[in-house]
């Protein structure tokens, strides 16, 4: 167990507002929020544990000044600022539930949130986010009521944040605060996450404090972390991997939470802090591999081999850890020598040399990139979890890690595979339903308890957990065999210039795929070899894209190869519908928006 803290109450009765009253006691002069304002790129505002919760007090007053009652969702489109954050911790704090809506949802996925959480407010952040939300004051089948802009600029005659913030110092009462926090229990609903899903209306997920709690304390046995550590904070709150790791985990073990509203700027963000510890889903991984491979591809032949020749010694070290033996001494001698004078000073380019925890979730994660990561030394941890289970519900970590794999469940929760292959789990942590409009629960584990993930995995003889791929986005095809998706896009994006990639076949007699090149990796790789103009359309690149299909087909048995793919000229990205906020293909979209591609594929031999 790596805090140190004190636990203020029994941990069966923790609820987020006890733990944030024990950081302003316990450690109110340490930092626990800093943020960059969009005009000042070179310095951060920091609050402390006691100014955080000052700033809480005074906003919980003025929601409730605003009519937020206990009970009440309240719904958030906004980036990751400090007024988001706050207001969340705020909200809970009168016994509100918060509620963060993405970014990226689409019209129709707002007025379905907004009608369903029969929230009366939603906090919104600019003028963008205004005129998405202003038609459903309108509705007369949605109940809310009211708006509140944060940028003031963007309010166009709405009420703005900051007048709430006025009122809230104008009716702050100290009593009234810690009476309102002390009348939450453990079992009240903490917030309510709204699955982003590739398909289908989202659904409401209620978390409660304890759930959260209980995630907290078995996940602090596992994670070996430096007291009061920082965290980058950019993957949007209504993922429940960055409600976790950005609000909740930071609240828990007063750590320092580092707010990066824009994704573009995580790299340099990084660079800046030199974390201890970094997040990422598999997707951020895979283009941070994509970048270091192109720096990597530009340094002279003898750096190259000397990074090469280190790299090596940091897998066999790995190895060693990954089997659960100790290396021998002149492994281990040699692993130092290499960190301290080749691969450390490579990372901290990146700003990634002090790294202790680094972590993936959210889908599998291609085996060559975690692979590459472990030439540097960097055993990426990763996890397995859902919405429904609080996030983490199996992990790897440094003691116990299989690469490749998602881990071992944390302590207290149980996993079995169905005949079907389906991952069903079981604990306090997983929910108990779905949230229904009117407020009751649409029960869903069976008389035992357990709960059908929709995940296909297989748990080997250690225990560990591998995951195949989503039960309903495996292919059938038309001899009635089963094909992982995943598992051969993985694969075909084991070649540095294949970015993202899209396996279809569902009732056809062979596979066919769309690829996209790697944005970062295919411009070095073209001017390595005086390629001018756009890659997509040369032949060299053409011919390298053939041979990457050629060597994935190597790999697979013959259901899973490729026979015909198209080369695509743009990236797939949340802003234009093809990947989830956490940058899971949404399969349904690509298809649709490819049809035609994809139709002539198969047309090519008339099949």
């Amino acid at each position: 167990m790596t805090t140190i803290l004190r636990i203020p109450t029994k941990t069966d009765r923790l609820t987020l507002p006890a733990l944030l009253a024990r950081n302003a006691e316990d450690h109110g002069d340490l930092p626990a929020l800093s943020w960059r304002s969009p005009d000042d790129n070179d310095g951060w505002t920091t609050l402390t544990w006691s100014e955080v919760r000052r700033e809480a007090a005074v906003l919980a007053a003025g929601y409730a000044a605003h009519g937020v009652a206990r009970g009440q969702q309240v719904l958030m489109m906004m980036g990751n600022r400090p007024e988001h954050w706050l207001s969340d911790l705020a909200l809970t704090h009168i016994g509100a539930v918060p509620v963060t809506v993405y970014g990226t949802a689409a019209p129709g996925q707002i007025a379905h949130i907004a009608r369903h959480s029969g929230a009366r407010l939603a906090v919104v952040e600019g003028a963008r986010e205004r005129e998405l939300w202003e038609p459903l004051l309108d509705d007369p089948t949605v109940p809310l009521e009211a708006l509140l802009v944060v940028e003031p600029e963007g309010a166009g005659g709405r009420p703005a944040y900051a007048a709430l913030y006025a009122a809230g110092q104008h009716a702050y009462d100290e009593a009234e605060f810690e009476a309102a926090w002390q009348a939450s229990g453990a079992d009240d609903t903490l917030t309510v996450v709204y699955t982003s899903g590739t398909t289908g209306d989202p659904k409401a997920v209620p978390l409660t404090h304890r759930s959260v709690v209980v995630n907290a304390l078995a996940l602090d046995r596992v994670v070996e972390l430096p007291d009061h550590v920082a965290h980058i904070c950019y993957l949007p709150f209504a993922h429940i991997a960055e409600r976790m790791l950005g609000i909740y985990l930071p609240v828990f073990r007063a750590s320092h939470v580092h707010l990066c509203a824009d994704t573009a700027a995580v790299a340099s963000t990084a660079r800046a802090l030199h974390p201890a510890q970094f997040f990422g889903v598999p997707r951020v991984w895979e283009k941070l591999a994509a970048s270091v491979r192109a720096a990597l591809a530009t340094l002279p032949e003898e750096q190259r081999t000397a990074i090469e020749a280190a790299g090596d010694t940091a897998r066999e070290h790995v190895a060693f850890r990954e089997r659960g033996e100790r290396p021998p001494a002149e492994l281990e001698t040699a692993y130092r020598r290499a960190k301290e004078t080749v691969l450390d000073p490579v990372l901290s380019l990146a700003g990634f040399e002090r790294l202790v925890w680094t972590a993936s979730a959210s889908a599998p994660m291609p085996l060559d990139v975690v692979r590459f990561w472990a030439g540097f030394g960097i055993v990426v941890m990763d996890a397995w979890g859902l919405t429904e289970t609080v996030g983490v519900f199996t992990t790897n970590s440094p003691s116990a890690f299989r690469l490749g794999s998602v881990g071992r469940p944390l302590e207290g929760l149980e996993l079995r595979i169905a005949d079907d292959g389906e991952i069903l789990v079981r604990g306090e942590t997983v929910f108990a339903g779905y949230l229904r409009a009117d407020g009751t629960v649409d029960e869903a584990l069976d008389a035992d308890g357990w709960f059908p993930t929709g995940d296909i995995g297989r748990v080997d003889d250690d225990g560990y957990l591998w995951l195949t791929d989503r039960k309903k986005e495996m292919i059938i095809t038309s001899t009635g065999k089963n094909v992982s998706p995943a598992l051969v896009e993985n694969t075909l994006k084991e070649h540095p210039l294949i970015g993202q990639a899209l396996v279809h076949g569902d009732g056809h007699s062979y596979l066919v795929a769309l690829l996209v090149l790697d944005g970062e990796m295919t411009p070095a790789w073209a001017a390595a070899r005086g390629i001018e103009g756009d890659p997509a359309a040369h032949p060299a690149v053409r011919e390298e894209i053939a041979r990457a299909v050629e060597a994935a087909n190597a790999r697979l048995n013959r259901t899973e190869q490729i026979k015909r793919y198209r080369l695509l000229e743009r990236e797939w990205g949340p802003g234009t519908g093809e990947l989830t906020p956490s940058l899971k293909l949404r399969r349904r979209v690509i298809r649709d928006r490819y049809a035609e591609v994809l139709d002539a594929l198969y047309a090519e031999d008339g099949s």
